[in-house]
């Protein structure tokens, strides 16, 4: 069951290791920096250019463009959080079956060792028992 759930998390699609990918890429913090870093140039050549303002003051050109890379961020991150989460899922169901298979085994184990506990008290009885009537 668990190469089985190994096997089918190797095998990802051309999309699920696109959406990976980009999620790994949008969620680190060398994005935000570099992102930070870009909007703070934008805003400044924009608000000290004489000449050639392309965006100017409010910057509508750079919320569009903002608006739009969420618009796309936003169902990619969340396509790699399902599948993530489907795999956990899968994960917790193997898990879970491990552990029912391990109870069932520690059941049986400790009814084996409750006969042997008995018998040997058994034993120990009659034989406190034969020696009491000689």
């Amino acid at each position: 069951m668990i190469e089985k759930n190994k096997r089918r998390s190797s095998k990802k699609t051309f999309g699920e290791k696109m959406a990976d990918g980009i999620t790994e890429v949008i969620g680190s913090w060398t994005f935000i920096i570099i992102q930070s870093v870009i909007l703070v140039i934008w805003i400044i050549i924009n608000l000290l250019a004489w000449v050639n303002h392309w965006d100017p003051y409010p910057f509508i050109l750079l919320n569009l463009a903002l608006s739009f890379q969420a618009a796309y961020a936003a169902p990619i991150i969340m396509m790699s959080q399902n599948r993530s989460a489907s795999m956990d899922r899968r994960k917790a169901g193997a898990d879970l079956a491990t552990d029912r298979r391990t109870e069932r085994r520690i059941i049986e184990i400790q009814k084996q060792l409750n006969r042997l506990e008995n018998n040997k008290l058994a034993k120990t009885h009659q034989a406190v028992e034969g020696n009491s009537k000689k």
